[in-house]
């Protein structure tokens, strides 16, 4: 009864804070919640005359077509392989921007930050173009240097060697810029008490960056890092649809999950079978994320997200 009485007067107290969070209630029910209904989705034979619920069950059979070619699995190692290069990168160039960020004078990181994040409003397609102009094969801007230097042109599309860099390079330039504005502003947070005291111990910018700024931001790296883990099989469909121009001499380097679906089921739609390939991605995804944190727990509990 003292426990109800309790969360009653905790309730009227807070009236103002609940009242603020129930339209972010309703949203999380209404797109997550309510959504999960759909698990049922992958096993059935959808028919829109019948609906979901009295639709013919399959069993597994929704996923036979994603494990019936061989496609699936050099789609999977290239998900893989292309994710955590994408991951890696993106760690490094990001913390590296955001500490020089750190050392420069607001105004110039005014310049620089403006700079750096608007890659990132920009669509895959638009990318797309601007990739284009550098690797067209005949008046590409990087045909022509290598022309000039008396290098062979190189057709940049029929090529799958190459990509695994370019596409590294176009997911840097695009998102780079979003994770270093997070890092710098994480860096912002630090006391600065402690680059006073160790300025005044004659540390130096590598020891400070090694001692202080990586250590106070371990636990937003491993936050952000198990959060793209989480997602690695849901690979950025325009990166790697639209970049590459959908060339089938690149599907060795370039083929993810995201596209093998997409090429799959563009002419024979299915939603049965476009949903087991969403659970599949999902369910990896979630267990990756468990294996990482508890592999991150027993090396140090305290950046460990659960």
């Amino acid at each position: 009864m003292f426990k109800k009485n309790e969360l009653i007067k905790d309730t009227i107290k807070n009236k103002g804070l609940l009242l603020l969070a129930i339209p972010g209630l309703l949203f999380l029910l209404a797109f997550n919640y309510l959504p999960m209904v759909g698990i049922i989705i992958p096993f059935k034979s959808i028919d829109f005359a019948k609906g979901i619920i009295r639709s013919d069950w399959v069993g597994f059979n929704n996923f036979k077509f994603l494990f019936s070619s061989g496609d699936i699995i050099r789609a999977t190692t290239n998900t893989i392989i292309s994710n955590l290069l994408f991951i890696i990168a993106t760690l490094i160039i990001s913390m590296a921007f955001a500490i020089m960020l750190f050392d420069m004078s607001r105004k110039a990181v005014k310049v620089y930050q403006t700079a750096l994040f608007v890659p990132y409003f920009l669509s895959w397609v638009v990318i797309s173009y601007i990739v284009y102009i550098f690797l067209n094969p005949d008046m590409g801007i990087l045909n022509q240097f290598l022309k000039a230097f008396g290098s062979e042109a190189i057709n940049w599309y029929s090529e799958p060697k190459h990509w695994r860099f370019i596409l590294v390079i176009a997911s840097l330039w695009k998102n780079a810029g979003y994770y270093t504005i997070l890092y710098y502003t994480a860096l912002m947070g630090i006391d600065s008490s402690y680059f006073e005291a160790s300025d005044i111990d004659g540390a130096t910018k590598f020891q400070q960056i090694k001692s202080i700024s990586i250590p106070l931001l371990a636990p937003l790296i491993m936050l952000l890092v198990l959060l793209q883990i989480g997602r690695i099989f849901f690979s950025d469909f325009g990166l790697f649809y639209f970049i590459p121009k959908d060339s089938g001499a690149l599907y060795p380097v370039t083929d993810v999950i995201d596209t093998f679906v997409f090429r799959s089921l563009k002419n024979n739609p299915d939603l049965g079978m476009t949903a087991a390939a969403g659970l599949y991605q999902t369910a990896v995804g979630f267990i990756l994320v468990i294996v990482v944190n508890k592999i991150t727990k027993k090396l140090n509990p305290d950046l460990a997200m659960f």
